[in-house]
């Protein structure tokens, strides 16, 4: 047997799993192969790395993509060679267009098995394609190759998926049989001297970020100054310290702010325009209200009406800040694109409003949070026996405890988390999937999250989402998830659009309703289970889930053509309502 093959691999595993520690990424999601044995063995043999094992590698993709969103550092994918590591790209196109940050670390066949036939062998190297922000083809181990190379790529792959702009950086690692030596042949394991003897990485980055452009921010400011009415909207944001700085500098500016469900303040803040896409569904509101200026910090806004109500009241200056240079601008409206970090453009203008003040219009800010809270006064107003999607959001965003997470679901949950949830809740951490807008991997995001925070999350899930996902309900076991499941049997946002009209073909080919319930599931992952009947119940129900210490799910039945009804009725009922006041 040739014994150099199997102690490369081990020592080459052995490194790039330490430098990875160094470099400060110590979780690592897997899923069982058998070409990425050494990974794992190295995984194995060191203490001070933590693991997620999970069977699935989409599922554990989605669980590292949850980890970092929680955390704002990445965590390292392990997975085998073939199909294993396709299952990866929804996540890595997640992370791409979001910005999270993720390591893909993915088993390879050798070079001479390449486009030969061999099993479990595809092209893999480009795979991800320009999702990734950088990608490195390591060639198989050799004891002839400097263990030095190694090293530096991982510090380059660590370096260039932290870095702005963040995202998901990819080694493809090739590994020939025999893949470990066998027990008792462990060979010696060590790096290049100086970085055996120190816990350091071996190349140590540093990047100097460049100041918040002064002249910019003057010139900027000389636009913004004369503007009396403005808008402040917060975007996707990654801290609550991030939102709170947007919060500080709409108050300088005296404009309302607008906070999107993930800015980390649409929950637990008051003296917002938080209701802002009820408003805008009334046509009164909307065309009494057109900005002069806007000024957009952080990721793309979850609301439609209000993306649409920008574009056509076109704003001129219309200001983007955001920390990567990417272009956000679907309408085409944008004068202003600013690539800077949140806080230090936040502050520098902040400093600027101080020493020329803007002018003022406290009427039109008055306006628009009286308008809003004219709707959380109507919300806060409506009873149901039956729990329906609106009032179930609300009641979430009132009932959480200030200790748990919140991860909410693309489709409909989270625009009803968007529209309806109340201020007056907990200041929970948010997180949700609308880089890409998919619905696959969220429960395994939602346990990346909940080990990347380390305290209990509540989920807020669809039926076809949780479908979707079904099997990550394996990874709830060990930490404290409470699923809350609407189920509305199918695909509810559908019905909301045009194609709904269309009733010949509508149901089969979008509503696509699948009769089941989730008893079963809970049962068969070992999960809690609650099925409340009123809204009463389900207060009832998720404060003894969210007090049990272990995972819970909660599923909420309710009707998709009486959900679509309500959620128009419930609209108009707003719009008459600021009309009048």
């Amino acid at each position: 047997m040739n014994r150099d093959t199997p102690r490369a691999n081990r020592l080459w595993a052995y490194l790039i799993v330490e430098e990875l520690l160094r470099c400060g990424i110590d979780f690592f999601c897997v899923a069982p192969g058998s070409r990425s044995t050494p990974l794992v063995a190295a995984l194995a043999a060191n203490e001070k790395a933590r693991s997620l094992i999970h069977f699935d590698e989409r599922g554990t993709a989605f669980a590292a993509l949850g980890y970092a969103r929680a955390t704002g550092r990445p965590a390292a994918w392990i997975t085998t060679s073939g199909t294993a590591v396709a299952n990866g790209l929804p996540a890595v196109v997640e992370a791409a267009t979001d910005g999270v940050p993720m390591v893909l670390l993915t088993a390879d066949r050798p070079p001479e098995l390449r486009q030969t036939g061999a099993n479990q062998t595809i092209d893999q190297p480009d795979i991800f394609g320009d999702y990734v922000r950088w990608r490195f083809d390591l060639p198989a181990p050799d004891p002839g190759i400097d263990p030095a190379m190694v090293l530096t790529t991982v510090d380059q792959a660590a370096y260039r998926a932290s870095r702005t702009p963040q995202g998901p950086v990819h080694l493809n690692l090739m590994f020939r049989e025999p893949l470990l030596p066998d027990p008792g042949e462990e060979p010696v394991l060590s790096g290049p001297s100086s970085w055996a003897q120190s816990d350091e990485p071996y190349t140590r980055y540093a990047a100097t970020k460049p100041a918040v452009d002064e002249m910019e921010i003057h010139r900027l400011w000389e636009q913004l100054r004369p503007v009396k009415q403005g808008l402040v909207v917060a975007g996707r944001l990654a801290s609550r310290k991030q939102g709170e700085a947007v919060l500080r500098f709409a108050d300088t500016l005296g404009w309302p702010l607008l906070p999107d469900i993930g800015s980390q303040i649409r929950l637990g803040t008051q003296g917002l325009a938080a209701h802002y896409d009820a408003l805008l569904a009334g046509d009164s509101f909307a065309g009494s209200h057109a900005p002069e200026a806007v000024v957009h910090v952080g990721g793309r806004a979850l609301s439609k009406r209000l993306e649409q109500f920008l574009a056509h009241s076109r704003p001129d200056p219309y200001v983007v800040v955001r920390e990567n240079p990417f272009r956000l601008d679907p309408a085409h409206r944008v004068t202003h694109s600013v690539e800077a970090n949140v806080l230090d453009f936040c502050s520098a203008l902040v400093r600027a409003a101080t020493e020329d003040p803007p002018a003022m219009d406290s009427s039109w800010t008055a306006g628009w949070r009286e308008a809003s809270e004219e709707v959380a006064r109507h919300l806060d107003g409506i009873s149901s026996g039956e729990p329906n999607e609106p009032l179930v959001a609300r009641v979430l965003s009132q009932n959480v405890p200030p200790d748990h997470g919140l991860v909410v679901a693309s489709s409909m949950p989270v625009r009803d988390l968007d529209t309806y949830a109340t201020t007056d809740g907990a200041p929970v951490p948010v997180a949700a999937n609308r880089g890409a807008s998919g619905i696959d991997g969220t429960v395994a995001t939602a346990a990346g999250f909940a080990r990347g925070l380390g305290r209990p999350v509540t989920l807020l899930i669809g039926d076809l989402a949780l479908l979707h996902d079904l099997n990550s309900l394996a990874m709830l076991r060990d930490v404290h998830v409470v699923v809350v499941v609407l189920n509305n049997d199918g695909g509810g946002i559908f019905s909301f659009l045009p194609i709904a009209r269309h009733e010949e073909f509508f149901e089969p080919y979008f509503g696509t309703p699948q009769g089941v319930g989730f008893e079963p599931a809970a049962k068969m992952f070992g999960l809690a289970y609650e099925h409340p009947g009123t809204i009463e119940d389900f207060v009832e129900a998720y404060g003894s889930a969210c007090a049990r210490g272990s995972s819970t799910l909660i599923e909420i039945q309710t009707d998709r053509r009486e959900n679509v009804a309500l959620h128009r009725r419930l609209l108009q009922e707003v719009a008459d309502r600021v009309a009048k006041a």
